[in-house]
């Protein structure tokens, strides 16, 4: 399984570290792919190193602009024109997607996932993890969105949301596992 992961490539404190490798580590022993920005800084490397050193694949979609920062031990690496591009590889590449926590390049990455999802433009599983609480708002937002009526689809239909790398990773096999 291709799985693609959205984060941070900031440098954040382990309360977000912990989880993130966590994760990593799950996808490298299951002998899955990450399909994630390419970085080699921050959560993005956190990430990618707990992939390589426990037997998983890298397959980075990094951009011109930030070349500089792009891992250069990966199985794979493309480099997209700008953001929109790199947005559209991450999902063409991946069975299955994950948000961890991040910025607005993040947050940006979600919600065109989410809709593009609802339109039907793919029907890929989309799971949240959580961290912390990291995403409490996000979550409290998108539940008022869908109770007032701004959502047509069913948030449940959208979105996964997961508290831990092991739940986040179960999650993420039984959607895939049904689709198939």
């Amino acid at each position: 399984m291709r799985i693609g992961v959205f984060l941070s490539a900031a440098d954040l404190d382990e309360r977000y570290t912990r989880p993130a490798r966590e994760f990593a580590e799950l996808i490298g022993k299951a002998g899955h792919t990450l399909v994630w920005g390419g970085s080699d800084t921050g959560l993005m490397r956190v990430v990618a190193d707990g992939v390589r050193e426990s037997g998983g694949r890298l397959a980075g979609v990094s951009v011109g602009f930030l070349r500089q920062w792009a891992r250069t031990d990966t199985d794979e690496m493309v480099f997209a024109e700008d953001l929109s591009e790199r947005k559209a590889l991450l999902l063409a590449r991946a069975d299955a997607l994950v948000v961890m926590p991040g910025g607005l390049g993040t947050l940006d990455e979600v919600t065109e996932i989410l809709e593009l999802r609802k339109h039907g433009l793919h029907d890929k599983p989309v799971v949240l993890l959580n961290t912390k609480g990291f995403y409490d708002g996000l979550a409290l937002q998108l539940r008022r969105m869908e109770e007032e009526g701004f959502l047509p689809t069913p948030l449940s239909e959208l979105l996964i949301t997961a508290t831990s790398p092991a739940e986040a990773f179960v999650c993420l096999t039984e959607a895939v596992d049904g689709a198939r």
